[in-house]
């Protein structure tokens, strides 16, 4: 698909996956890849494994026999680079373009291909004719070895898993879809995967100031055109953790009802004082759906019963994946219910007082409550 003159999309649409490392994504995703047609012809990001053959073909439906010149990889991360050992095969004199740390980790998940590597960073350059590339290294957006790949003369920044979303029923362009949709599916995409490099990311959108950029092409989801203002100012809100002071969120789980009923009235007692609400049963819904609702609230609620003097397994599932993506500025509460014991709720109220919430004075119910 052709995205400007010389410029195509080869990618592959996996709209069938629907956890992708943890988190669910409900529509599918898509494996970016993106042609550069000039005097030299440079590959930038490459695609899943099971998908290798569909990029071949889509490559081959532009070049017909010419060679690809320059694979620029942006990211290790098998998604971006599991197609490596068949475009080699297919490709063989193309040469690698990366950092340091991405050809430590090309070379141990793909140790038995053999390529040209071309170690590049900040200031470096790849002319190739018209055109030439520059490298904006960006470590722990988000593994070690990742950066970002902008084509000076279109004004395209490749911007490798900054500023994407998991969208796989086919649109190229934002244009396709409404707004709403397309930050929701962003706001999913960074709580679940960039949230906690909110430092580093800081650190790139200040370097890409300088930078005219008409298009975002990232390597997942739609690209980015008349949206892409909008989509910087959102990740400008979220890398600072702004959140929204009368938005509460209630996560929980429930055993023979008595949690829910808690749940309800914590719902209906912030309703009243004008707040917006959302309760969500993780019996439901998986967690990493509580985790993008959560990006933008203030109030963070969680609940549930005592099963074998702990909480149950969804929650403390739910509080794991959390801590780890390390949101911040929210305030807290632990409710739930017990019969003779009560620990869950405790144990609840400490793990989010170690993410260095404000808490709020825990709820607790003896067996039932009445409705």
């Amino acid at each position: 698909m052709e995205i400007r003159k010389n410029i195509y999309s080869v990618r592959a649409v996996d709209g069938g996956i629907r956890i992708f490392h943890g988190y669910e994504t409900p529509v599918g995703t898509t494996y970016n890849s993106y042609l550069v047609v000039d005097e030299r012809v440079t590959l930038i990001d490459l695609v899943k494994a099971p998908f290798a053959d569909t990029l071949i073909k889509n490559i081959k439906a532009v070049l017909g026999g010419r060679p690809v010149d320059y694979i620029i990889c942006n990211h290790v991360e098998p998604d971006h680079s599991g197609a490596l050992p068949e475009i080699i095969k297919e490709y063989p004199s193309a040469a690698v373009y990366g950092t340091a740390n991405c050809e430590k980790g090309l070379r141990a998940y793909y140790p038995g291909c053999k390529y040209e590597f071309v170690k590049v960073g900040k200031c470096d350059t790849l002319p190739t004719g018209r055109y030439t590339f520059s490298f904006i290294p960006m470590p722990m957006v988000h593994w070690p070895d990742s950066m970002s790949t902008y084509l000076r003369e279109e004004k395209i920044l490749f911007s490798n898993d900054a500023l994407g979303q998991h969208i796989g029923t086919g649109e190229l362009f934002d244009g396709e879809l409404s707004p709403d949709y397309l930050f929701d599916r962003a706001g999913d995409y960074y709580a679940n995967i960039v949230l906690p490099f909110g430092a580093q990311v800081k650190k790139l959108l200040e370097g890409l100031r300088d930078l005219d950029i008409e298009l975002v092409c990232p390597s997942h989801g739609v690209i980015l055109g008349r949206n892409t203002p909008l989509m910087l100012q959102k990740y400008a809100e979220w890398l600072n953790d702004k959140t929204d002071d009368n938005k509460a969120v209630i996560i929980y789980d429930t055993m023979w009802g008595t949690t829910r009923k808690l749940a309800e009235k914590l719902s209906e007692e912030y309703a009243g004082k004008g707040f917006s609400v959302e309760i969500i049963n993780l019996s439901e819904r998986h967690h990493s759906y509580a985790m993008a609702r959560l990006l933008e609230a203030k109030y963070i609620f969680v609940g549930s019963p005592t099963l074998n003097n702990q909480m149950m397994p969804t929650v403390s599932a739910f509080l794991t994946y959390m801590k780890g993506l390390k949101p911040k500025n929210r305030v807290g509460l632990a409710f739930g219910s017990y019969g003779w014991s009560g620990e869950s709720v405790g144990q609840i109220n400490d793990v989010l007082a170690s993410c260095g919430f404000e808490m709020l004075e825990p709820v607790k119910a003896v067996w039932n409550i009445e409705n």
